[in-house]
């Protein structure tokens, strides 16, 4: 249970790092207040309507404002993740020192298969007493 739990802890930690340095961009086409197409892979599909000429004639000189609009936007990911040891102080210098040498004595004696009765022998049978009261345990 506890390497599962290990795995788990692991693989949420890994996608976390790569969704932090990961960048992208989303681009949004909007047809007048409605949202007509977004997408993150590729170019947005138009409406159609931006190809259109204003009904103006060009002697007015007035120009329509389009209708349609496009919104681009970018999400920047971490682009340093390394954080030199120099930096620290000396306080988490030690602690740091101190947690790995605990960390590495955890594991120092643990091949060895200790019993801590292995020099008792066990006492003497004089009566089974579960067959002799006929009691066994199912």
């Amino acid at each position: 249970m506890k390497a599962f739990f290990h795995k788990i802890v692991s693989v949420c930690l890994a996608t976390i790092v790569l969704f932090t340095t990961m960048s992208f961009t989303v681009d949004i086409h909007y047809c007048g207040e409605a949202l007509v197409d977004f997408s993150v892979v590729h170019d947005v599909e138009t409406c159609g309507m931006e190809s259109e000429q204003p009904m103006n004639s060009c002697e007015s000189g007035v120009s329509e404002k389009p209708c349609c609009s496009d919104k681009q936007v970018v999400i920047e990911g971490q682009d340093e993740l390394k954080i030199s040891l120099d930096t620290l102080s000396f306080e988490q210098q030690t602690f740091v020192a101190t947690f790995f040498y605990s960390y590495v004595n955890l594991f120092e004696d643990l091949d060895t298969n200790i019993v801590p009765f292995r020099d008792y022998a066990p006492p003497f049978l004089i009566r089974d007493i579960q067959k002799l009261h006929e009691t066994y345990l199912i």
